[in-house]
């Protein structure tokens, strides 16, 4: 390996390309989904109100032209099916100059949609996936050599996401240091995976296993990514293997799969290929790039470099800030997780009722999420890498149990319009025929059964109520009178 061109890295670049495509496919499939109940014409937080208030200077995006909810659909579809074509291979088979086009359209798309996305696109994954993609355009095609510095600039990307996310948890909750803070982590998570309930109910000594494997993760092996092979393989390959245990045992959307992707930039290929005979074979003829492309190579990195000032700065700072962004094109960003452990669990639960009062004799009936809990019985499910925005900010309306957000009280007002957009984004809708007259949200506190609870009720979770979080509301103004 020189410092212009790889050769041996041509696996690193294919699984990294082709998983970055995938990744942008889930990303834009998400946002056809969902955004036109969230942040549309008549979403929870319109996209139209926003961008008359906030200039194009300040976020970027192709809707300051004119913002439709028709025009989001073929921003979104469109962005999947170049995705997916690139995922196929597209780009490989096009030529150098061209094939840096589908991953600049990628970019620009997904940026346009995360800068009219609002709170719910504030996520470090969504500036996570446009900064990757933006690196992306970068490292050229099956035409030439991976370029050494393209690839440098992925390893740089993951090394700042577990650094940062290793040095926010030790200077943040004593529990990281003390090494207890998976005894609760499992249980109170955003959003617990199937298997969830049993990484929770692991020995206590392996919990303090997992703290110390995280920081090894995160606060060694970023550094021994930078060092020669076949030391940053394998510390890649530790990456890996932490991040997998993240994905078995949550619901982090794309962020951990983005990571092993990001993590593979430091894998030797030929030290791979001699360890899988199954691969396929490389290409046939690597030459080194022509000197436009190695410009523009130069060029990025010298960009790069130049807005890493702002991310190291937090890095060494005691006051250091997670998941921020320091420009509108979400480029070079910092990164972190979990500075603050939650230790009890409580869900915000909107339940209906068809009663004409809404007093203590009503019965009431819950809507069920994909993700989020809720019926008790109900095992939690995979959904990562898929993202399920409302599910996530649920959780987030339960960490200020008595300050219900704006958008929750609109939330709460298409449920008793019967919204249909705004129900799809449901996994159950009690009211199929009509919305209920009267819709809360109310407030529960819950917790992994024990095994004991677990073989007796059949139930994965034990709650209990707190109070309401929103009390009864209905689309008549005329207060209730009762007894």
């Amino acid at each position: 390996m020189d410092w212009i061109a790889d050769p041996d890295a041509w696996l690193s670049r294919l699984v990294l390309q082709r998983g970055l495509a995938v990744v942008y496919l889930v990303a834009f499939l998400a946002a056809a989904r969902e955004f036109r109940a969230l942040a549309g014409e008549h979403g929870l937080t319109p996209a139209p109100d926003f961008l008359r208030r906030v200039p194009f200077r300040r976020a970027p995006s192709l809707f300051h032209l004119g913002y439709s909810d028709g025009l989001l659909t073929l921003v979104a579809w469109s962005g999947a099916a170049l995705a997916a074509a690139v995922a196929a291979g597209a780009a490989d088979a096009l030529p150098l100059w061209a094939s840096m086009l589908p991953w600049l359209v990628l970019w620009l798309l997904y940026l346009s949609i995360v800068n009219t996305g609002q709170i719910w696109y504030a996520f470090g994954w969504e500036s996570l996936l446009l900064e990757a993609g933006f690196l992306a355009i970068f490292l050229g095609n099956d035409e030439i050599a991976p370029p050494t510095l393209g690839l440098l600039l992925m390893v740089w990307l993951v090394f700042r996401v577990e650094l940062g996310a290793g040095l926010i948890k030790w200077r943040g909750d004593p529990c990281w240091r003390k090494l207890t803070c998976l005894y609760y982590h499992h249980e109170t998570q955003p959003m617990p995976g199937p298997l969830s309930w049993w990484f929770h109910r692991l020995p206590r000594p392996l919990h303090r296993v997992e703290a110390t494997a995280s920081h090894v993760a995160q606060l060694a092996a970023p550094f021994a990514l930078l060092l020669p092979q076949p030391v940053a393989t394998w510390a890649a390959a530790f990456v890996i293997v932490t991040q997998l245990w993240l994905v078995a045992s949550g619901n982090f959307a794309w962020l951990n799969w983005l990571t092993i992707l990001l993590a593979v930039a430091a894998v030797d290929g030929a030290l791979a290929a001699r360890h899988m005979p199954l691969l396929p074979d490389p290409p046939a003829r690597q030459p080194d790039a022509p000197g436009w492309f190695t410009a523009l190579v130069l060029a990025a990195t010298a960009v790069v470099a130049v807005l890493s000032y702002w991310p190291v700065s937090n890095l060494l700072s005691p006051a250091q800030q997670m998941n921020r962004s320091y420009n509108p094109l979400h480029l070079v960003n910092t990164y972190g997780a979990f500075g603050t452990m939650t230790r009890l669990r409580h869900e915000v639960v909107l339940e209906g009722t068809d009663d004409p009062d809404p007093g203590e004799n009503a019965r009431w009936e819950a809507y069920e999420f994909h993700g989020k809990p809720g019926d008790p019985r109900r095992l939690p499910r995979q959904f990562a890498p898929f993202h399920l925005r409302l599910d996530w900010l649920m959780w987030f309306a339960a960490l200020a149990p008595h300050s219900p957000h704006p958008w929750l009280r609109r939330l709460v007002q298409r449920l008793l319009e019967g919204d249909r957009a705004t129900l799809r984004l449901l996994r159950t809708n009690p009211f199929p025929t009509a919305p209920p007259a009267y819709v809360r949200a109310r407030l529960y506190r819950y917790r992994f059964t024990t095994w004991r609870e677990r073989r007796a009720t059949g139930a994965w979770w034990h709650r209990t109520a707190v109070g309401d979080h929103l009390p009864p509301r209905s689309l008549d103004p005329t207060p209730t009178t009762r007894p």
